[in-house]
Order: C-alpha cells, then structure tokens, then sequence
C-alpha cells in the first residue's frame, strides 16, 4: 500500500500533542496520541512536578503502535490567574516537549506555556476546516497571534471551534490515500463489516472502489438504493455546494487516522503515498488535490503550535460524522436501519469522543471510557471484537452528554444540536428541531439566573432569512436533503421555545451566540421589538476555517436578501421573528451594502464587564487586513 519501507523512517515517541484542551484554575486537561504508552510527567511552573499516573492519565490503544493519551490533572491549589505559566511533559522523566517536538515551542522559549484567564473578556472561534479546500488555514491567524503577543491579559481565553473539525464524509484522495499509509505504519486496529461487499478493513483498503466510488462498497440490492442515494452522497446539493461522499470514511482507524493527519505535521513524516490506480479523469482530480494538500500539511507545525499554547474546546456539527447527521426521522430510519452505515456513523462518532469530546468535559465520560477501552483490550489479535464495537456503538448513540457549560464569566454554554433533536410531528422526512423539549427545558435551567451568556450553537440561531426561505421551500418540497436545510427556524416548535427562552425575565440580559456552519461570516444584533428592558442578543457567526461559499452565488444571497428583509419590508412579518428586529453589522471592508463576509479565518471576539461584544473581528487566512464588524446606528432599523 505505501510506497515506502515501513521500517524507513523509525518511529517517534508521540504523534499529535500535547493539546491543551479545557484549563481552569484548579485543572488542566490535555490530549496527545504515542506510538506506546509513555510515563509522562507534567511539569509545571509553581507547582512542580506531577507524575502522570493512571488516575491522572488514561491510556487508550488504538493500534500496535498508536496510544490515546487522556490527561485530566486535578490541582490542590489554584494556578494563577492571568499570567504566563510554563507547562512541560517529561517522558521516561527526562525528555521535554523541546527534544521530541520543538515545533510547538515559540522563538526563544524552552517549553510551552498556558494561560488561566480569570474572565473571558476575549476569545476565538471559528469553524469547518476541510483540508483540500484551496483557501488558507485559518488556524494559522491563532499562531500568528499568539506569536505576536506576549502580554497574558491580551491572550484570548479559549479557543472555540464550532463544528466540522474534520470532513469524514469528503476526503480527498491523497488524504484518504495517506490515512491508508498510515494505518499500515501504526498498525491501526482492523474490523470485521457487515452489509458491504468487504468482509472487513483489509479488503476494504484494497477495494477498486475505496477511492472515489465508496457508495459501490454497498451490496447491489434494491433495498439499499435508499441509504447509498441518502447517506453517501448520492444526492448532490446544487443548490449550496457541489459536495458528495464518494470519499467517505468508513472504518475507526480511518477516522482515528484522519485526526492525526489534520492536528499534526508528525505523522506526514511517516508516509509517502503514491496515487492509487485511477482512471485519468480521477487522477487530474487527484493531482489537484494533492497541490492543496501539500499546502495544508506546510502550516500543520504552527496550527500544532497554536493548540499547545491556547486551550481549545469543540462540539461537532455534521461533517464530523456524517452530512445532514440526524437531519430528519426519515435519515435517521434509513442511516442506523443499516449495519454498514451505522457502523460508519458510530466509527466517526467513537473517534470524536476520543480526540474531541472528552476533552471538553472529562466528567462526562468516565462510563463510556471503560467501555472503549473494553474494545482496545479486544483489538489484541488486530481485529476489533464486533460485538464489543457495536455495543459502544450503541452506548454513543444513547449518549445524552456531549453538551456541556464552561463556569466562566459570562458563562459558556456549549449546544449539542445533533444527538437530541426534535423530530417533525409533520412527516418523517420533514428537518427535525435542533433540540428537543427536554434538551431547551435544560438549556433554559443552565441560562437562569447569569446576567451574561455565551451560547455556542454549532448553526445560527439567527440566520440570513433568504437563505433560510430557501430552504423552507425544499423542505416543503421534499427535498432537504439538498440544501442542508437545517436551521433553528426550519421546526416551529424548537423555534418557538428557544425564542421564548430568550424573552424569559430570568434568563440573561445579554446573549452572544456564537454559530458557525454556513461558510461566511456575519453578525446581526436582535432586539425585543417594543420592550425597552428586553434582552440584547448578537448573533455572531464566523465560517469557514478553511472554507468559503460560493462567490459569486452569496453576492446574490447578499443582495436579494437586503432587498427582500430590509428592516421596514413586511415580509418580516411572515417570520418567526417577527417580534425581535434584526441589525445587521457592516464587515469594514465590504463594498456598499454588504452584510456577509466571505473569507476563511478566524473570528475573535472582545468583552466588556456587562458580556457584550465591544469589538468583533474577522482574521482573514489569505493574509488581508482583519475586519472589523461595524455596529450600525440603532435609529436606523426602525422598531
């Protein structure tokens, strides 16, 4: 498979990591991947050093030559609040993060360092980083910010990505091929699959249609029309993105791999893949993706960088599983009413506990890490135990947790709009709510009582209403499934109570809901039409990290939409909401009239003491000035 020797390049003690995942005063959570279970020491300025035992450090294998490395270090006393404090990890007691990644050290430093910040008074956000997308990484403005500042009450608190970390439903094949590569280097776990036309992983790997034709991998059977033309992109969306799925992940080690290849430049050393046997049609595309691969993987040491230094927290969308994940019953019937795409969905959803989800909250998934850890125990013979994968399957899809709430100032609450959905009482293949009764009943209990929020709903909750009417039209139609039409507005009833939770006396007076998902950046203020002591609510949606919309097809959305949903256009009164007015910011450097910005980066937001926004800022990846979101004239959007 790989075009090199295995044994060419030896293997390096760790793969990816450290990251620095959640940070408060008394705890430190952190994620790195070896190629053995290392002894690991945190050493830690102040402190000392903590030797990283088997209650502070969970091993988990995820081959003969990969190990997850879960560190949740508990402190005694409180670090310091907003300053400098240098972190290290020893392995075998002696060799520091300088000797085995000196890619994550800044000029002049000889180990890492992390912040507490007592507030979040500023931040990051950003979302939908798809490696072969031709635009810039816009996890590289994270390190040139960081390496450009070294006051600590000027370092963001946190860095919070939104969805679509990673895109296992559109791989590009150098990307697959290199996963390919690198699960042979390591040794990644195989596994037996049931309802394809591969009895397990190996075949899979060295099945003609593993690149590009992954929908044939289904048996030729008319009752499987339905899920190959839904679950893997056999329906275009013409509309929104020319996407599919031909390149869909499959296996865990598929997915397991992927994460290494996307957060670390080390893994790239150990492979050097040759194009796959291909028609000449998919090797032009290929090619070109192998050009904006090349350029994704140049920046992968800095974006490595960037993730030691800043503490990051994640919550998936849909491309970190599947498209349009859990967009309706009908999908969901048609996606875990199968054994092979269900494996495919529960294979994507395992890997983001691991490398994402547990990071968040550790608390969370003390249950669920014992019953992974069943399944490592069983890949002993190099197959994973099917029983065993399909029972933890069955546990993550039960999963009611994935949400979770940072004790911040404001407070920081973190929506699982995927898992617990409020389905049509319509029809079947109508878009589900994106959270369901129970699920907003707990959001309103997690928002009482705080004078300040920051919510982070992976979509808007205030969305561009043109795009939006879009979509109801398809939905109608029914065909939602070809404009990703999901958005808060698209289900009357999670409509209904999320707005009326933003209009109870007791929830905050002031929102900042933080979104990403839709590939263009924008914010709106919303206000509580004729209540003087409302709620103030912003609405900022930085999209993509390393994704764009459709030029010149946004200009239009842009244009059509000022016109048709002005502020004084009675069209806004055939809304759900048509009791709040929306105020759209101006970007800085949009030409006349534009309220969407289009440029991958990375969005950062400022706080004043009372959790409003008092600057809003865009970093654009292709290296043009930032910009500015400009807060309009309250007088001119009348009430």
């Amino acid at each position: 498979m790989s075009s090199i020797p295995a044994d060419l390049n030896p293997l390096p003690l760790v793969l990816a990591g450290p990251l620095l995942r959640r940070l408060e005063p008394t705890r430190i959570v952190l994620w790195l991947v070896g190629t053995r279970a290392l002894a690991l020491t945190l050493r830690l300025q102040g402190v000392g050093d903590i030797p990283l035992d088997a209650g502070k450090c969970t091993v988990i294998p995820v081959g003969r030559h990969a190990f997850v490395h879960l560190i949740d270090v508990v402190l005694d006393s409180a670090l310091p609040c907003d300053t400098c404090i240098d972190y290290d990890l020893l392995i075998d007691g002696h060799s520091p993060i300088a000797e085995w990644a000196p890619h994550l050290l800044y000029a002049n430093a000889g180990c890492p360092n992390l912040v507490v910040r007592s507030r979040i008074d500023q931040l990051l956000h950003g979302s939908c980083r798809k490696p072969h997308h031709p635009a810039a990484d816009g996890l590289l403005c994270v390190d040139q910010l960081l390496s450009g500042e070294t006051d600590p009450q000027q370092r963001p608190a946190l860095l919070m990505m939104s969805g679509d970390q990673i895109y296992a439903d559109d791989v590009a094949g150098p990307m697959l091929r290199a996963i390919h590569c690198l699960i042979e280097r390591l040794g990644l776990f195989d596994e037996h699959l049931e309802g394809a036309v591969v009895s397990d992983s190996a075949r899979l790997y060295e099945h003609p249609a593993s690149y590009y034709h992954r929908a044939d991998l289904l048996p030729a059977l008319e009752s499987n029309e339905t899920l190959r033309e839904r679950f893997f992109g056999g329906a275009r969306k013409p509309i929104f993105t020319s996407s599919s799925a031909d390149n869909h992940l499959v296996t865990f080690a598929e997915v397991m791999a992927m994460y290494l290849l996307v957060w670390s430049p080390v893994a790239w050393a150990l492979v050097n893949p040759a194009a796959p046997a291909l028609t000449p049609e998919r090797l032009q595309r290929y090619t070109l993706e192998q050009t904006r691969i090349d350029g994704f993987k140049a920046g992968l040491g800095k974006v490595a960088r960037a993730l030691a230094h800043l503490p990051s927290l994640m919550i998936f969308d849909d491309h970190d599983i599947t498209d349009d994940w859990n967009l309706s019953a009908q999908w969901e019937e048609t996606a875990y009413g199968h054994p092979f795409s269900k494996r495919i969905i529960g294979n994507a959803l395992i890997a983001y506990m691991l490398c994402q989800g547990w990071g968040n909250n550790p608390d969370a998934f003390r249950d669920v890490l014992e019953n992974t850890r069943r399944l490592s125990a069983s890949g002993d013979d190099r197959y994973l135990d099917s029983p065993v994968q399909d029972a933890l399957i069955d546990d993550l899809l039960r999963f009611q947790h994935w949400h979770f709430v940072l004790p911040s100032s404001p407070a920081l609450v973190v929506l699982d709009t995927r898992t617990r959905r409020w389905r049509s009482e319509m029809a079947l293949k109508q878009p589900s709510g994106l959270l369901d009764w129970e699920a907003l009943s707990e959001l309103q209990q997690d928002l009482l009582d705080h004078p300040s929020a920051i919510i982070v709903s992976p979509a808007p909750i205030f969305g561009v209403k043109l795009i939006e009417t879009v979509q109801k039209v398809f939905s109608w139609c029914g065909y939602p499934l070809l404009v990703d039409a999901e958005n808060w507005m698209a289900h009357r009833g999670a409509a209904q109570v999320i707005l009326n939770i933003f209009r109870h006396t007791r929830t905050p007076g002031n929102y900042v809901v933080l979104s990403g998902d839709v590939h263009y950046s924008f914010v709106y203020e919303v206000l509580i039409r004729h209540r003087k002591a409302g709620p103030r609510i912003w609405q900022i949606t930085s999209s993509g990290i390393k994704n764009e919309f459709p030029k010149t097809l946004l200009e239009w959305f842009d244009r059509l939409n000022r016109w048709l949903y002005s502020p004084r256009s009675p069209l806004n009164w055939f809304t759900k909401r048509r009791r709040m007015r929306i105020v759209p910011y101006t970007p800085e450097h949009a030409e006349a009239g534009e309220r969407l910005w289009n440029s991958a980066g990375i969005g950062q937001v400022f706080f004043n003491a009372q959790g409003q926004p008092s600057e809003i800022i865009q970093h654009n990846s292709n290296g043009a000035v930032k910009t500015r979101m400009l807060a309009p004239e309250l007088g001119d959007y009348p009430d």
